[in-house]
């Protein structure tokens, strides 16, 4: 048995292996057991291979030949952000038993696993024991963002990162069932071993969210606890303070349960506590997957049901029946009560910050505080036929391709009706995110007729992906394109005229055209900055000219309404 045991319990239970052995160690399932293939997915900025585990008593080790065998398909992701590395280590353990041991096999009966040992490796490989000042353990452990210092958890919808790339292409083709990610979470600390986050708003499927809530945690819950950890939902507090009140809102697709809430698909998020030891972060995570593979693997024909429905609602709810799709939500301030597990804290005046600091005791306290549960729709659209892309814009192309979302090419000039949106109040973020530059904005709705020439990509909605594609080409959509930069060139000013140019033709745009002159007057008579701005003023006749860009500041993704113009 000593064969099986992990570097994570040779070290004491206080280690974990550097990526080649961690890889070793799984391939001794491969050498042993003909139900485990590892095959290369991607490589890494810096030339590592980054590699999926999958486990199948049928040798189903391609997405046709799992989806032929009527099982659901458990997609496992680990070390996306290094430091929280646990996952890896558990993942170790309970195909140990599955495989070795064999207590868990009939895990093995009704479930395909997917299992992602690392997926941001070169971070993995930056191993120091100073790289989560707040965490306890293991002795050394990696860093939280990859190799071009990009946090890939925030990287699902916009693909920029080589690892998300390729982890989109397996999820696309294997299309998982049910996805769990691994992680550590910080902050205020509490009695809580393990917590987790998983969608259950307005952003996935309501047959999905009754499964969530009324079965699946229930479950989970109670099973988690009867191995010994205390179990919560996710601790995000809503000012920053425990005693403001935890959020429990929608999380947007660039996070991993948020992408798969947008992909129809349920993704459970653990997260452990890092002042845990690192031996209860291994064993409260054994316990969350395993009991989830458990239930899955015991319902596994409803989840697989619900599943199926939900590729279908969107198409059904948003397309046939015209219902408004919920495009940016938020807190309707509305909570319940929730009996928080905590330790007593005290907060203390520190010479260091100049502040009060909070500080906790090893006190154990339960106090109810708010829990912000319950989301409204800030904005909701009506979803159009297609969207209209221009040829030129490849980068958004590329990315559509890593979602695998289906579109064609107009083969001749066509025209179209279509609706546009023009960006107004456009502001930007004084430090880079995520390396992009991101603007703010609101938008204006307007229709057009226009010709739009041969090899314009045409994006139908009527796709299983309804969700992914709204969510990017949709640009107040809080993950769009449009935020994350990819369009900010269309908000600068290429072209000007002269004040001595622009200056005389105003005086014939005024004596020419009462209505542009009476809104002129007006605006000077009720906007005080325009009318102390003499660059405002000549720009209001600028903009009304022919010489203005009326590319500047309108999105070049089109809605499609109708197929001809009238």
């Amino acid at each position: 048995m000593n064969y099986w045991l992990t570097y994570f319990e040779k070290s004491g239970m206080t280690e974990s292996p550097d990526y080649h052995n961690s890889i070793k160690f799984f391939e001794k399932f491969e050498k042993n057991f003909p139900s485990v293939k590892i095959k290369d997915i991607g490589i890494t900025p810096q030339g590592r291979k980054l590699k999926v585990v999958i486990v199948s008593k049928d040798k189903a080790f391609t997405p046709l030949k799992a989806k032929r065998t009527g099982k659901a398909i458990v997609l496992i992701q680990n070390g996306i952000h290094p430091g929280e590395i646990e996952g890896k280590d558990a993942c170790m353990l309970l195909l140990r038993e599955i495989l070795v041991t064999k207590e868990k096999s009939h895990l093995l009966d009704n479930l395909i696993l997917l299992i992602i040992p690392v997926l941001n490796v070169d971070g993995h490989e930056r191993l120091s024991p100073f790289n989560r000042p707040n965490q306890n353990g293991p002795k050394k452990m990696g860093w939280r963002t990859n190799a071009l210092n990009l946090n890939l958890n925030r990287d699902y919808l916009k693909a920029d990162t080589p690892e998300i790339q390729s982890f989109l292409k397996l999820f696309n083709e294997w299309l998982p069932d049910f996805m769990i990610d691994n992680h550590t979470t910080n902050g205020a600390d509490y009695q809580y071993h393990v917590t987790y986050g998983i969608e259950k708003h307005q952003n996935i499927d309501h047959g999905l969210v009754q499964w969530i809530k009324n079965k699946y945690l229930p479950y989970l819950h109670c099973k988690v606890e009867a191995d010994g950890f205390i179990i919560g939902p996710y601790m995000e507090f809503k000012n920053g303070t425990i005693e403001s009140g935890i959020l429990d809102l929608p999380s947007p697709p660039r996070l991993s349960h948020g992408y798969c809430a947008a992909q129809n698909r349920v993704c459970l998020l653990i997260e452990t506590h890092s002042l845990k030891p690192f031996a209860n972060r291994v064993f409260s995570t054994k316990s969350m997957m395993h009991h989830t593979l458990e239930y899955l693997n015991d319902n596994v024909e409803e989840i697989m049901a619900l599943n199926i429905q939900a590729d279908k609602n969107p198409i059904r709810n948003y397309l046939t029946e015209k219902k408004k799709f919920p495009l940016i939500l938020i807190s309707n301030g509305k909570f319940e009560k929730f009996l928080f597990k905590g330790f007593e804290w005290y907060d203390d005046y520190s010479e260091i910050t100049g502040s009060m600091v909070r500080k906790y005791t090893s006190k154990p306290v339960e106090i109810e505080i708010p829990i912000f549960n319950q989301a409204k729709s800030l904005k909701k659209i009506f979803v159009p036929e297609a969207y209209l892309i221009p040829q030129e814009f490849e980068s958004v192309i590329k990315v559509l391709s890593y979602h695998q979302i289906k579109l064609t090419r107009l083969q001749n000039d066509k025209m179209f009706k279509v609706e546009r949106y023009r960006f107004t109040n456009v502001s930007f973020s004084p430090r880079p995110y995520e390396g992009r530059q991101l603007p703010s904005f609101n938008t204006e709705c307007f229709e057009e007729n226009i010709l739009l020439p041969k090899g314009t990509y045409i994006v139908p909605t009527k796709q299983r992906a309804l969700r992914v594609i709204i969510n990017l080409l949709e640009p107040d959509a809080p993950d769009s394109f449009a935020h994350w930069g990819f369009f900010n060139a269309f908000f600068e000013r290429k072209e000007y005229a002269e004040a001595y140019i622009m200056e005389p033709y105003a005086d014939i745009m005024l004596e020419n055209n009462p209505t542009l002159r009476n809104d002129f007057y007006k605006k000077l008579e009720f906007d005080e900055k325009f009318r102390n701005s003499p660059l405002d003023r000549l720009d209001f006749f600028y903009q009304r000219s022919p010489f203005f860009d009326t590319r500047e500041n309108v999105y070049s993704i089109m809605r499609l309404i109708s197929k001809s113009g009238s």
